[in-house]
Order: C-alpha cells, then structure tokens, then sequence
C-alpha cells in the first residue's frame, strides 16, 4: 500500500483518483511546520504540495521512502530540485492546467475591451441608459499580434483565428513551419507594434523583456491599438501606456496583473476610463484548480506504479556512482549554455553536448537539460525553467540537442564543448572545472580565454590594432565602469580578436553604443552570469 500526504490545501475533486486507487491511501494534513515534516515524512511514497509547503532538503533527506514530489500548479521554487535529483525524487508540476484559464481570461479581456462591457455595465446600473458613448469595434477581421508563443499563446491564436482575426506573431524559438501550421505569421516586436489593433502579451519577465513596452513602442504603434496583459507585470511600463491613452495612441488596455501586486489605491490604472482591471484571475477557475490536481495525481500515480509519466521538473534518475561523476559539471553546463545564449542571434535550432577526457567514457546525456536551462532562462526567465522542463520546454519549441563526442579531440583534461547553431549563426564555447579555481570558460569560437563564469562580463569582438584597448577603457572610464580584469584572445597577430573584459556593473546601453562608433570593433556582447 502505497502512503501520499497531501500538505497543502487542494482540490478535493482534483485528488478523488487518488483517494479512488486501491493501491494508495491519501492523508490530507495542511499546515505542517518543517519540524512536524520531518517528524512524519518517512511513512510516506509520496508528497502532494501547492505553494505554501516548503519542501526542504531536510525534509527530503527525511522521506526515506520518497518516491514523488508533486505540485499541484506550475511553480516548483517551494521544492528544493536539486536535493531531490541526488536523493533520486523524481519531482512533477501540471504545467497544462491553467493553459485554458488564463487563454480564456485573455480572450474575455479582449471583448470586453472592444466593447467597452465593464464601463457600459456600470452606467446602465447606476440609472443612465447611453448606447451613445460606448460604439465598439469588431474583432473580425483585425490583426491580432501575440509576444510570446508558448502553450498560452497558441491556444489564444487559435481562438483569434475562430473569431476571423489575422494573427501574427513573435517567439524566438517558434519555426516559421510550426507557425505556419498554426496559422500564425511570424514577424518581429517591431513589426507587430506598428501594424496591429490588438496586442496580447504571453513572455515572462525577464532583464530584456522589462519594460520592453515603453514610450519608444508606443511612439510607433498605430494609432487605435488595443492591448492586453493577463500573464506577467512589468513588461509594459504603466506610466507610459497612461500617457499612451491620454495621447489617443492606445484606445483601450486591459490588465489582469500588474508590476506591483496589489496595487496602490491611487494607482493610474485603477480611474482610468480606457483601462479594464482584474485581480490577477487568469487561473482562478475551479476547472483550473481541478486540472492542476487531476494532472498531478495522475502523475503521482504513475511513477508509485512504476509506468510511464511525463512533466518531470528535475532530471532523469540515474545510478549514485553516475550522478557523483557528473555532478561537479552540472554548474559548469548551465554556465556555458547561459553564455551562448547572450552571444547568440536569432532563433536557437540546434544544440550540440560534446566532452573530453573521463567524460568522454560516461553518458553524459544528464548534462542536457542544464545546458538547455542555462540557454532557455535567458530567454524565458530563470523562474519558468528548471533542470528537466528545460528539455520539455526544448521540444515544444522545436529545438534540436543531442551529446556527441566526436566534438573534441582526444584529451587528458575534463571538458565540455557546447556548439549552437541559430536561425542566424552557429558559436562554440568550451569549459573546464580547474583545480581550486572551479568552472572556467577555456575557448570562446576559436579564441583561448580564461573566464570564471560570474557577474558582468563585456566581449568585444575586434580587428587586432593597437589603441583599442585604451580606447575601450575611456569609454567605460567615462560612465564610471571599472575594468575587473582584461584578456584578449587571437589567432594571429593584426587579424581578429577578442577582448574580454569583466566589468563591475551591467553597462548602459549608450556605452554599448559609443563602444560600436570604434571603428575595428566589430560586435559587443554583454554577457551576465547572475
């Protein structure tokens, strides 16, 4: 008999297969300390959680009969990933549960923005009978443009496409096949902002993504636009849409979530007569309450039971003596595949995982999804990707990654090559773990360098002359940027070369600016490892 404990407060309906299974016996016990966790954890297969449990590494050791961690919802920050990886607890979310919720919330938003519902509601029933002011518009036939082509969007592009509205699109790592397919035209941020009526934002909030609708974007969009944020706060910068719609650029918004949460009492968003509110209820139906648990139980199910499962959040199980090997490389592969992914443009397509030294005699497939991660965060948020969803959200996306060890020639030392090839060009970055130096990137393309994978880094590529590196140093100099450290890597005097420079803060984007006006220096590259 298989024993589960469910911690946190979840759907009743959701766990009933659980509750059903003759093979499993399900306790429901909220509000558990850490202390009262680990007092009882060890009578248990498994562990049902939402947000409020914190699933310690103390806990974890604790569960000496763990099998399964699940949580009933998409986020896993409450579970300690990588202590369950070692003690080999495969861990699963429902990251499909609230796909319909929060699509259907999106749309709801929309046509109640085209057709002015909430303020004509509140005028009709405080007495005044006006069609007069609230003339609306149609949706068919509009251009609807979606920022962000993951499960979300999709499912809202094809209700757009129901409706009789032109959808375009962007997602970095959406193909023009798969979009095609979909009945989605993929374009770029540009192009959307400036020719379509609605804009529905589904992309996480990440570094290059906040604020990445300001006053700039708004000065281009064509004049009438509609737009609607039911996922994620700070991408739009508030005060500046609140210009937008007093400028009449923006003819109406509608937010489900803001930068801030809850909001002030004497927010703009909240008096506006062209903005529609709701309290962050993308997920907050009791189909998606439901799902989410149904989703998990199934899981659950499946791996006391030894079958098939799907939506595991940390990495495949392997042997103790395997895991121990890789392990100290786990850091290292997600630190190169971060790195790759701020050098790079254009869409990720291929990854390729080769190793050399004793690395090249073990499976070194458990290195893939740290390496996925280490690229997908940068582009998705570190938040919405972990060691195993990194290879799921991988495959939505149509991305190619396999191990290949033919990518490195023989070789005494432990090292790791990452090559990445994109809708626009192809880069190789190699890595090592030094004696009491830890992880090191070794080779960047055809330059040796010696780079410790942490905080801000500049790379400058350049035609090898003298003077530029005095002149780089005044531009930073001048915006009051200290040079850490500096190499240069080269092949061959007076050819090219690569400047590497470890800065103590992140660099304007005028300095980057100023930086190309020097003419030798060809590409910039700012790359964070935090």
């Amino acid at each position: 008999m298989f024993k589960v404990l469910v911690s946190d407060p979840i759907s009743d309906f959701g766990l009933q297969q659980l509750r059903n299974a003759e093979d499993i016996k399900v306790t429901k016990l909220s509000g558990l300390s850490e202390e009262e966790l680990i007092s009882i954890i060890n009578e248990y297969d498994a562990l049902l959680v939402r947000s409020q449990t914190k699933v310690t590494r103390n806990i974890l050791k604790a569960g000496i009969n763990l099998k399964v961690v699940g949580s009933a919802g998409v986020g896993v920050d409450n579970i300690d990933l990588d202590g369950a990886t070692i003690l080999g607890i495969v861990v699963v979310n429902a990251p499909d549960g609230n796909t319909v919720s929060t699509c259907e919330h999106t749309f709801a938003m929309m046509m109640a923005l085209a057709r002015h519902v909430p303020q004509a509601n509140a005028k009709t029933v405080s007495g005044v009978w006006d069609r007069k002011s609230f003339l609306g518009v149609e949706l068919q036939n509009k251009t609807l443009g979606v920022l962000g082509l993951g499960r979300i969007g999709i499912e809202v592009a094809k209700r757009a496409a129901a409706f009789g509205m032109i959808v375009i699109g962007h997602d970095p790592f959406m193909s023009e096949e798969r979009a095609r397919k979909l009945g989605i035209k993929l374009t770029t941020v540009d192009e959307i902002l400036r020719t379509a009526d609605f804009i529905t934002l589904h992309t996480p909030l990440k570094r290059e993504s906040n604020y990445m609708i300001a006053k700039p974007q708004f000065d281009v969009m064509k004049p009438g636009m509609h737009i609607i944020n039911c996922y994620q706060g700070g991408i739009i910068d508030e005060g500046d849409l609140v210009n937008a719609l007093d400028e009449g650029i923006l003819a109406g918004a509608a937010f489900d979530v803001f930068e801030k949460e809850p909001p002030t009492r004497d927010h703009p968003f909240l008096k506006h007569p062209k903005i529609i509110v709701t309290p962050h209820l993308s997920a907050s139906t009791l189909e998606a309450q439901e799902n989410v648990a149904i989703d998990v139980s199934k899981q659950v199910i499946n791996i006391l039971r030894n079958e098939p499962f799907k939506n595991a959040v940390n990495m495949q199980t392997i042997s103790s003596d395997h895991l121990n090997r890789l392990h100290p490389y786990f850091t290292l592969s997600e630190q190169l595949g971060k790195s790759l992914a701020q050098m790079t443009d254009g869409a990720v397509r291929d990854v390729t995982v080769g190793c050399a030294g004793d690395l090249a005699e073990l499976d070194t497939s458990p290195l893939i999804p740290y390496v996925l991660k280490g690229i997908l965060s940068h582009h998705l948020g570190a938040e919405h990707v972990n060691i195993v969803n990194a290879t799921h959200l991988a495959k939505e996306r149509d991305l190619n990654f396999v191990t290949q060890k033919s990518l490195l020639s023989q070789s005494s030392s432990n090292e790791i090559m990452i090559r990445m090839k994109t809708t626009k060009e192809e880069k190789s970055v190699r890595g090592s773990l030094l004696p009491e130096l830890g992880e090191r990137l070794v080779q960047i393309g055809p330059y040796p360098v010696d780079i410790p994978p942490s905080g801000q880094v500049l790379l400058i590529s350049q035609m090898d002359r003298p003077g530029i590196i005095g002149r780089v140093g005044r531009v930073l100099g001048r915006s009051g940027i200290n040079i850490v450290t500096m190499q240069v890597g080269r092949n061959k005097i007076g050819n090219s070369a690569l400047m590497i420079l470890k800065i103590d803060k992140k660099a304007p984007k005028n300095v980057i600016e100023e930086l190309y006006m020097i003419p030798e220096i060809r590409r910039v590259r700012e790359i964070s490892f935090d």
